[in-house]
Formats: C-alpha cells, structure tokens, sequence
C-alpha cells in the first residue's frame, strides 16, 4: 500500500515536496506560475492577525485580505474559542431531520441587521454557490416564464457554470463555457446601456428579464456603482418587475467601509444580497443569500418547493456557529469604523504617492479596507520598452501578459524586499491590491506606504529588470 500522509507528516514537508505532490496530484501549470514569486518557494506554518510565519523564519505582512475571507484577520481569538468550544461539546454538525438551532440564531441575526424585510437567508459554501441560488430563486420567482438575466460588462459572479455566464471580466472570459442560463451584459455604471438592454428584451410585448446582478462595490476593479445608477435600477426594476440581486459576497461584512457597501444609500434595498468570504471569520466556509420576505415566499415557501433549494452541507453546525461570533465581533469590535479609518489613512497615502510618483501610479481607487493602485503600462517609455521586447514570446501571448508582468513585478519585490504580500485584482486594469484586516494596526499601514514608496524611488525600470532577470533569463 502507497503512503498515506498525516497531518504531522506534513510538517516535515519541504517546498521541492510540496511541489512535486501539486505537479502530480493538483496542477502542474501552478508550480509554475506561482513558483516564480517569492511567496512560491516558502511553505507557511502559522498565522495571526495580519501576519503569516514561514518555514524559513519570515514574518510575512499580509495585505491580501485572504481575498476577502479575512476581515478579521488570520485566527482571531473569539473565532478559534468559539470552535473549540462547539467541538468540546460534541454539537452536532448536521442532520436533516432536526432543525438546527444555529441555522435560526444566524438567520435572525442577519435579518436583525439589515434594512427593511430582506429577512430570509439561505447558507452555502462559496459565493458562487450563494450568486447561483440566488439566481435560481430569481428564475423560479417568474415560474421560468422569464429568459435573461443581466450583468455589467466587468462583472465577476463566480466561476462556476451557471455564474461564469454572468461573468464578464475580460481577465476570465477569455474562454466561452457553455452558457446555462441566457445572459447579456451592460456597461458598467452606464444607467441608458443598462435601461437600452431591458427594453430590447421583450418575449411577446412583456420584458424578458427576470434578474440584474450588480456588484455595487467591484472588488476586482475597485470600481463602485453610483448613488444615481443604484436608485435609477432600483426604480427600472421595480417598473419591470425585475428581481435585483446585489452580490456583496467580498464587498460585505465591513469591508468597505459599511456593513454592506449598498447601505451608504438610505432607502436603497435589493431583493436578493448574497455574501460570504469574510462570513466565516477567515475560519469556516460558508456563504449566504439573504432575500426579501414576498420573493422567498413565491418561489419556495409552499410544501411542494419548500426542499427544491438545499445542499447536503447547508448550514453546517460549527460554519453556522463561527459566522455567529464572527459577525458579533464585526459589530462589537467596530469593524466598520475601523475600516473607515483604514480607508481615511491607506488611500490618502496612497494618493500621496500618486502625487510625487504619477508617471508610475496612474489611478488610485479603493473603498474601506480595500484599496490599491493602477500602475502606469504604457509601453511607449524608450527605456521600458528595450526590456519589453526582450521577454519570450512564449510568456506573452495572453493580450494583458505586459500588465501582468509589470504589475507582478511589484508584487514579487515588495515580498521578496519588504516581506509584504499584495495581489493584483482580476479585471482589465488588473489593479495592485491592498487589502487588510479590519483589526490592522495603523503601524502596519505605516509600514507598507513606507515600503511601497521605496520601490517607487527605484521605478519601474528597475523593479522590471529585477523580475524578469530572476524568473525569466
């Protein structure tokens, strides 16, 4: 019989092994894509708060946000307690046949926090999962007798079947899935693109649209809807009788410096939101979709369909615990405040730089704990674009290959010079992120800026030619 590793044994693990277990078990093509950055050759074995340990000694920043998961930081203290505390107690984890107390507490405290009647929450794993229920809850709201759903053109839903047809980010769209579910996109922030699609879609005189999924905040391009697009739709929707999900799934929880982003705007409700990452407390899986009492009602709560949405681990006991405290703890750790106070000190710096470095840093953007910088990929620079023509052909046949590059380079420097973790966002103008905890230490912050303008002090030039000489030569 071949191995079959423990968890202890995996701490004696080195890197190569790693490695060569992903290139034979997991994806070959990530090794080598990930291996080209520092964080690729370091196996991490402890984290807390914003800070990742390494193997080989590091104390890494993480300005990653874990994408979005870790609004309260690697291991929070009251998230670790409370799953200790569920598992000491043997609680039970599932069961279709008991109602589960931990699936009622949630769903009453997540209805106890937001506006108006969007009372009825569902909880899933990924928010993909929630944005496909939510779409699914749409459809059957209009008993199938409706074709389209709508979505902006740099829209990002998820990349599961049903949610990559209303994906339409360049950066994921570039191959064509078969499409389940009839879609068409409008221009983002463009009320008229919007209102032009709606009227053009009609089945025998009667609109044709049964749902618009709209990201008022968009994570991927740090973009934001405004106030008069979000009424304007709202009010479009309502005409039409059209169902209007707002996915918050990374934009929520605080991270943008409200509860939910869509909440900067008295008055304004969606029929469906959908959420998740940061839910689980950086600890658990888990997602939801939180509608408004008439639509649930249509489509599911009649003894017929009151099963016809569910999932085998649907309100799992301890995910369902852990998004309880972790929700407690946003509103008794002032969590949005906080990241109002982030956004106050990281963007207005960021800014700063934009200021004295603005052949380098072309757009600064962000909202709350989420912001980042376009850096400036003009390729016309005579010094920059010597070292351009000098990478393979073979790294440069995606069309957004030079942003990437350019923006990877920063990105490996600040970790391999300053122990800073950063990404870039998945969209067009592939944005450098910088996103962190809503517990952050204003210190941390500090250190990034200060950080980040040391590589600005250097160029582009310079951080290119260290990249491309370490990874590609």
């Amino acid at each position: 019989m071949k191995k079959l590793y423990s968890l202890k044994d995996t701490e004696k693990f080195t890197i190569d092994e790693v490695w060569d277990m992903y290139r034979k078990y997991v994806n070959n093509s990530q090794v080598d894509l990930i291996s080209k950055f520092g964080f690729g050759n370091d196996i991490a074995i402890k984290a807390e708060k914003n800070f990742i340990f390494t193997k080989s000694g590091k104390k890494i920043y993480d300005f990653t946000g874990g994408i979005g998961v870790l609004n309260h930081g690697h291991n929070h203290e009251r998230i670790l307690r409370i799953r200790q505390w569920f598992q000491k107690n043997k609680f039970m984890e599932v069961h279709k046949n008991y109602f589960s107390p931990y699936i009622a507490a949630l769903s009453s405290n997540i209805a106890n926090l937001l506006p108006e009647d969007l009372n009825i929450s569902y909880f899933s794993n990924s928010g993909s999962d929630a944005n496909e229920g939510a779409i699914k809850l749409a459809y059957k709201y209009h008993e199938g007798k409706r074709d389209y759903i709508l979505s902006s053109n740099i829209s990002f839903h998820g990349k599961k079947l049903v949610t990559s047809n209303v994906t339409n980010s360049k950066e994921t769209r570039y191959f064509q899935f078969q499409e389940l579910v009839k879609s068409d996109n409008f221009e983002f922030n463009n009320f008229n693109s919007l209102k032009d699609k709606i009227l053009t879609l009609k089945k025998n005189g009667i609109c044709n649209v049964y749902a618009v999924i709209l990201e008022p905040f968009s994570a991927s391009s740090l973009l934001s809807l405004s106030e008069e697009f979000l009424r304007k739709t709202r009010d479009l929707c309502d005409e039409n009788e059209i169902v209007l999900i707002f996915d918050e799934v990374y934009s929520g929880w605080g991270k943008t410096g409200n509860l939910f982003y869509f909440m900067n705007y008295e008055g304004l409700i969606p029929d469906i939101l959908t959420s998740g990452k940061s839910l689980g407390g950086g600890k658990a899986s888990i997602s939801a979709y939180t509608c408004r009492d008439k639509f649930f009602k249509k489509a599911y709560d009649n003894l017929r369909d009151a099963t016809l949405h569910s999932t085998t681990f649907n309100g799992l006991g301890e995910e369902t615990a852990t998004a309880m405290e972790a929700i407690n703890i946003i509103i008794e750790e002032n969590f949005v405040e906080n990241s109002k106070n982030i956004y106050e000190f990281l963007n207005s710096g960021l800014k700063k730089l934009q200021k004295k470095y603005p052949k380098i840093i072309k757009d600064v953007r962000g909202s709350g704990a989420l912001n980042g910088v376009v850096i400036n990929t003009n390729f016309s620079d005579k010094y920059l674009q010597p070292i351009i023509s000098l990478i393979p052909s073979k790294f440069t046949r995606d069309e957004y290959a030079i942003k990437k590059i350019i923006v990877s380079s920063y990105i490996s420097q600040l970790y391999d010079k300053y122990n800073i973790l950063t990404f870039y966002g998945s969209n067009i103008d592939l944005p450098l992120k910088i996103s962190c905890p809503l517990n952050i230490e204003k210190e941390n912050l500090d250190y990034f800026l200060r950080s980040f303008e040391k590589l600005l002090e250097e160029g582009t030039i310079s951080v290119l030619k260290k990249f491309i000489k370490k990874n590609i030569f």
